[in-house]
């Protein structure tokens, strides 16, 4: 699979990206009924299609090994929801601490990014504590790995972030340092069109 580049100037794809994009997610949405039940792809891919910067957020999602889906539908606004739903941590984001500040205050070793920048050039959000236990009934995740979730401004200001498991099938919210990072820790996100 080819990767592209995340920038600030390129937000499209080209056709033939977004045509193998669509193809992949949606096998993925047939194959996993069970996180979308009563929800029909062929609307998904039309609100997809009518929105080319979403499209290049999906496919980054996609590049970094989030195996994003569709998990839910705000029927009010008629919108889909989708998260990343690898099995374990996505591993093109994986080794980097919080955000920059974090990054910026470690003097040596310094991972190469930071979970909000990244979320942030990939033009989607990451999960909250709620948003990752929501993904959790959906399925197994990060049984071997974890996952940086959105940190309240208390706990940041004092220098920590918050990240989230699944282990002994119970799901867990741990504290950390913010400037930490881990091989086996990565960040998942969420987009909504």
């Amino acid at each position: 699979m080819r990767r592209i580049r995340m920038t600030n100037e390129n937000k499209t794809l080209l056709a033939e990206q977004q045509e193998e994009l669509l193809k992949t997610v949606q096998a993925r949405f047939e194959k996993n009924m069970n996180r979308h039940e009563g929800m029909e792809w062929a609307h998904v891919q039309v609100k997809l299609e009518a929105n080319a910067r979403k499209l290049w957020s999906l496919h980054a999602m996609e590049q970094t090994g989030g195996e994003p889906d569709v998990v839910g539908h705000d029927t009010e606004k008629d919108e889909y929801i989708i998260y990343d739903c690898s099995a374990e941590s996505p591993k093109g984001r994986r080794s980097i601490c919080y955000d920059r500040e974090a990054l910026e205050s470690r003097k040596e070793h310094k991972p190469k990014n930071n979970a909000i920048d990244m979320a942030n050039e990939m033009g989607i959000m990451i999960l909250t504590e709620e948003q990752y236990r929501e993904l959790q009934n959906l399925g197994r995740f990060d049984t071997k790995t974890s996952s940086w979730v959105q940190t309240p401004e208390h706990i940041r200001r004092l220098g920590g972030a918050i990240f989230c498991d699944r282990r002994y099938d119970t799901v867990f919210m741990y504290h950390n340092g913010a400037e930490s990072y881990y091989a086996a820790r990565s960040f998942r996100g969420w987009l909504r069109f």
